[in-house]
């Protein structure tokens, strides 16, 4: 079992940057694929970014590409995402997940990971 816990959420204004952490406990997470993933109010949670076990490949949802980074450390059991120049559009509950290895055409589907988090909450004020 994996357990993963999200932090580093919080309110900020628009164009200010966060980053959030995603420390996974259990047993090491170096074999799985780790992603990101957002749901706001009332709307389906949605793909954000995901990283192979390596760290090597990455994809990006087109709404955040060139903004949000994200990276991982192995050795730490951790998952990053680092967002610069947020927008009131990126309010949303963030969720980490974890999942097996998978061709970077399936990291955007919520269905292929096996593990999630609580979430962290991520306000953006205009």
């Amino acid at each position: 079992q994996v357990q993963l816990v999200e932090s580093g959420g919080g309110l900020v204004q628009a164009g200010e940057s966060l980053r959030l952490s995603c420390a996974a406990s259990g047993r090491p997470v170096t074999k799985n694929i780790m992603g990101w993933f957002r749901q706001a109010p009332g709307k389906e949670r949605e793909f954000v970014a995901a990283i192979s076990t390596g760290g090597g490949s990455t994809v990006y949802a087109d709404s955040v590409k060139g903004r949000f980074t994200i990276s991982r450390d192995n050795a730490k059991n951790t998952v990053y995402l680092q967002m610069k120049s947020l927008k009131p559009e990126d309010t949303a509950v963030y969720y980490c997940a974890a999942g097996p290895s998978m061709p970077i055409a399936t990291m955007q589907r919520l269905r292929a990971y096996d593990y999630w988090g609580q979430g962290t909450q991520v306000t953006v004020s205009s």
